[in-house]
């Protein structure tokens, strides 16, 4: 598979002539990079320009790595899940957040040396239309723009459009008397702008984009999809396996740090904003700071289960083993532009106990005093999807 192959899940591409490694090989570099520690190099993190890199960017800027004994690089921004995974991928980076089904898709069909080591946040995002749109059937023929076809975004806004009768297309001019409704992958950058030139009728993404386009009159709140799926996971933290098996104290204490950076993140909201504006993220400091915070009394219509607490961003570290399960059913079930035959192939139990890592951030958040400090019972959760009954709950 090249490396071409490997980019699709997100949209990216290669530039015509360049180098193709295979997937394989793509993985075994990765995991070489783990030798940097040993010899003292800095931890390098990865991050998109979005609230969801709160926790990992909070925690450098905050010296939580300095105080638990790691020397971790100034995190670097790039301005595509495409660019981002291929740096992951080829070793440019240690540690990145990244779309949860976009993780699977690396470890399974890229062949990715990379675990799931906590979930970074959960919810943070929503499906933002055209002011002019009101109901989800108005998309009828019309475009929607999704961060990469492995996103729970993807999942989601699909189900969304098919609950109001329509269908979403690929490749294709969505035929507005057939209820169709193409679907696009964009960088969340251009998602505001594709929306208010018309280019696209609404799009699904993480803050504080959303934040920014109500902000700026450009779109309004649909749905969040949080109050779609209950405290589903959207970005996780991938770390290099090697890095964890190799140097498993460094692991240890990175985890640490982030855990705690959550916390900070979860009882600081408004100074939280402050840090990502002045220090890491290009968006106006207004737009960060409503990301950052709850404005249910704004979007009532938008949301249908107010108990969830959907419409807001959250931080939560551990991955609950039946998210994962229930993750692996829904991606097969959603539409792709990308390779989904590997999908086919896993077990959804043995994802969970092959990708994630619970070992670390157990420890973690035992040592910050317990599942109750982020509002947890425990290890296991019974998942809530809007209008669906699920499987349950591994024990």
């Amino acid at each position: 598979m090249s490396r071409r192959t490997a980019l699709w899940a997100t949209g990216g591409t290669v530039a015509a002539g360049g180098s193709l490694a295979s997937a394989a090989a793509l993985g075994r570099a990765s995991g070489k990079e783990a030798a940097g520690v040993e010899v003292g190099g800095a931890l390098k993190i990865g991050y998109l320009p979005i609230t969801d890199s709160a926790p990992l960017l909070l925690a450098h800027k905050q010296g939580l790595y300095t105080q638990h004994g790691i020397s971790v690089a100034k995190p670097v921004m790039f301005r595509s899940w495409s660019s981002l995974t291929e740096a992951f991928i080829s070793g440019t980076v240690d540690v990145i957040h990244l779309l949860m089904p976009m993780a699977v898709y690396l470890k399974y069909d890229v062949g990715a040396d990379a675990q799931i080591v906590a979930w970074n946040h959960v919810n943070g995002s929503a499906f933002t239309v055209a002011p002019s749109i009101v109901e989800t059937a108005q998309l009828a023929g019309k475009t929607v723009a999704i961060p990469g076809w492995f996103s729970i975004h993807n999942i989601l806004v699909q189900k969304i459009l098919r609950e109001a009768g329509l269908t979403p297309v690929i490749r294709k001019t969505a035929d507005a008397d057939r209820g169709e409704v193409a679907l696009v992958v964009m960088a969340p950058s251009d998602m505001i702008p594709a929306l208010a030139n018309g280019t696209i009728a609404g799009f699904t993404v993480a803050d504080p984009f959303n934040a920014a386009a109500v902000a700026s009159k450009v779109g309004r709140i649909h749905r969040f999809m949080g109050d779609v799926w209950r405290d589903h996971a959207c970005c996780v933290t991938l770390m290099r396996g090697s890095l964890i098996e190799q140097h498993s104290e460094v692991a240890q204490n990175f985890t640490n740090a982030l855990v705690e950076a959550q916390i900070f993140a979860r009882e600081h909201r408004k100074e939280a904003a402050k840090i990502l504006s002045d220090n890491f993220l290009p968006q106006k400091p207004k737009a960060i700071e409503r990301a950052m915070t709850d404005h249910l009394s704004e979007h009532r219509d938008a949301v249908k289960n107010p108990s969830w607490g959907g419409q807001l961003l959250q931080f939560q570290p551990y991955p609950y083993a039946s998210f994962t399960e229930e993750l692996v059913v829904h991606m097969r079930e959603t539409l792709m532009d990308a390779p989904t035959d590997f999908l086919n192939k896993l077990d959804p139990v043995s994802v969970h106990r092959d990708l994630v890592n619970e070992e670390l951030v157990t420890q973690a958040i035992a040592s910050v005093g317990g599942f109750g400090v982020f509002g947890q019972s425990g290890t296991t959760r019974q998942e809530q999807i809007d209008g669906e009954t699920t499987s349950g709950v591994t024990p």
